[in-house]
């Protein structure tokens, strides 16, 4: 069975005139090859889609049951061209991205929010994940893109392409009340020296973590790992806890839990990068048109 849209078009205009030379008038056609596309289309089918006598025309229960679908037909045929430039532009589709977890409160919100409103027809596919993971994630195809912390291990430069986007200090989170923060605008790590750290593990962020130790070398000390962690939400729970200290990036600030002090550090401290990371030879519309949304920026 080859049914032609044309068929479908001009069974849908009968039907909607009830009247063949209505709808031969409407279709810019004579009445003869109208009647005689009907009969095909129902010979085609095997059954009889119209009662027709010489003062009327009706529907018969299987035209009627054919209506509806051959006008959806119709109308999801007509709004091609407009989804195939859509497609084409990047304005609709779907984009998978995931993060790291101080993204969340930094970078990400405000990139969603301004990648939504001017693509609200993209689906986006959030996924949080560590940068191991995402770095993984890229190189099989798995995520569109990735925001990670750098750098990308010599391995996946050659597939990926990275762009900064946010650069902050680190700072300290520690249990509420502690007698060295009070009355203090910062706080040199000297004074905390005794308290433990709660940090991220080395393979998961190896430059977060030896930017932080990479503090503590700076101001004479050793740091005590009490705890390893490997999302930001559970190393501010610690925190909170008193189970001990974090260096955290600034934007971390914004996670605000019950019972933790955020304080600037008196010590000099490196900057954490956060970037977005893709392959290479990914050409999806949807993923450039993310990029230059926030290039732009």
């Amino acid at each position: 069975m080859n049914i032609e849209l044309r068929q479908l078009r001009y069974f849908v205009t009968v039907a909607e005139e009830m009247h063949f030379g209505r709808a031969a008038i409407r279709l810019h056609m004579t009445q003869p090859p109208l009647s005689q596309a009907i009969q095909s289309l129902e010979a085609m089918l095997g059954v009889q889609l119209f009662r027709r006598t010489s003062r009327s025309v009706a529907l018969t229960p299987a035209g009627t049951a054919l209506l509806p679908e051959a006008q959806r037909i119709l109308q999801q045929t007509a709004a091609l061209p407009d989804l195939m430039r859509r497609a084409a532009s990047g304005a609709s589709g779907r984009l998978s991205l995931a993060f790291v977890s101080t993204a969340d409160y930094s970078v990400l919100p405000p990139f969603l929010r301004e990648f939504r409103e001017s693509y609200p027809g993209v689906e986006i596919d959030l996924r949080e994940a560590t940068t191991d993971v995402q770095l993984d994630d890229l190189m099989q195809g798995r995520i569109d893109v990735g925001l990670l912390i750098p750098p990308l291990p010599d391995k996946a430069k050659l597939q990926l392409d990275y762009l900064p986007v946010l650069s902050e200090p680190l700072i300290l989170a520690a249990p509420k009340g502690l007698k060295a923060l009070r009355g203090k605008q910062s706080v040199a790590l000297q004074a905390l020296a005794d308290l433990p750290l709660i940090i991220f593990p080395r393979r998961i962020a190896p430059a977060f973590h030896d930017a932080i130790l990479a503090c503590y070398r700076d101001a004479g000390l050793t740091p005590h790992i009490g705890q390893e962690a490997i999302q930001m939400q559970t190393i501010i729970g610690l925190v909170s806890a008193g189970m001990g200290i974090a260096l955290v990036p600034q934007s971390v600030s914004n996670l605000k839990r019950p019972g933790v002090d955020y304080k600037p550090l008196a010590n000099k401290t490196p900057l954490v990068e956060t970037g977005l990371a893709w392959r290479r030879d990914n050409a999806s519309p949807v993923l450039n048109a993310f990029l230059e949304l926030l290039r732009k920026k």
